[in-house]
């Protein structure tokens, strides 16, 4: 793993001792090992532990800079995948769990299970280009009961600093990050819990960046001739607009219905950015509805 050495290289600094770096490294070769399953124990066992201590000691315990190795590893990844028409990506992913302790955990909606869970909430930041893809950036989801719950949190080392955000204002976080550290990137794309957020749409067209998002069919979205619902938009959309791709097997008919009621519209930015830049698309939420009839 050669590469896994070079990597190693650039992060080395961001932790104060060996051990921690050594366990670091074995902890990553047992991520990419063809383990049938992995958790501490079988991430151990792979570094030749007996016990899942030290891994588990790597986790909660001991001192190295996270968010500089997060960093980093942004910049490791853009040194590889880099173009200038990358795309940033934002979504979420729910992380199950059978107790109460874990940070930010409770009963809420999972996109893993595709129902609300006992779980903890992640929201991340992707890059993708022709060259690849891969995380580069995370934030933990803390509902507003941790938040108002200070002891609870300091039982977790939350930090007392931490005030509550949304899903789309942890998202805005990391695209910013991205951003300011001059990741190339022309576009980001969200689902429905991020598009629907105005705040959010506002500031990445104050970014200067193009962006592909679902909104709710009755969001109402800024146009040339005012504001209107987006399948009003949809339903008058010119004939150069962007229709969703149609599948070539025929469709029941309410599936086919809402692939019609699911076209994207597109929507210049009224100048805000140089003209081969200047549109964003949005496409209605229906489009998830019918994605499992379209599943062959």
């Amino acid at each position: 793993m050669a590469g896994l050495e070079e990597l190693f290289g650039q992060v080395a600094g961001r932790f104060y001792r060996v051990e921690p770096r050594r366990r670091a490294r074995a902890y990553v070769r047992g991520l990419l090992a063809p383990l049938a399953g992995k958790n501490g124990w079988t991430l151990a066992e792979a570094a030749g532990d007996l016990t899942p201590d030290g891994m588990q000691r790597l986790l909660n315990a001991a001192a190295w800079d996270a968010d500089g190795v997060r960093d980093d590893l942004r910049d490791y990844a853009v040194s590889h995948l880099g173009e200038r028409d990358g795309v940033l990506i934002v979504d979420e992913t729910g992380f199950l769990k059978k107790g109460c302790k874990s940070a930010g955990v409770q009963r809420q909606y999972s996109g893993t299970a595709g129902r609300i869970e006992n779980c903890q909430v992640g929201v991340f930041c992707a890059y993708a280009t022709t060259k690849g893809r891969t995380l580069i950036d995370r934030e933990l989801y803390l509902p507003k009961s941790w938040i108002a719950d200070r002891a609870r949190c300091r039982e977790a080392a939350v930090p007392e600093e931490i005030e509550f955000a949304t899903k789309p204002v942890l998202a805005r976080r990391m695209l910013a990050r991205a951003l300011n550290a001059g990741v190339p990137a022309a576009w980001a794309t969200a689902d429905e819990a991020y598009g629907g957020d105005s705040k959010f749409r506002s500031w990445l067209e104050d970014q200067r960046i193009g962006y592909v998002v679902a909104v709710p069919s009755n969001q109402t979205i800024p146009a040339v001739a005012g504001t209107s619902r987006a399948d009003v938009l949809v339903a008058h959309a010119p004939d150069d607009a962007s229709p969703i791709p149609r599948p070539t097997s025929p469709l029941p008919a309410q599936t086919d219905q809402k692939l019609r009621s699911a076209a994207g519209v597109l929507v210049p930015s009224h100048g805000r950015r140089t003209p081969q830049r200047a549109s964003h698309v949005i496409t209605i939420d229906l489009t998830v509805a019918c994605e499992k009839d379209l599943t062959p």
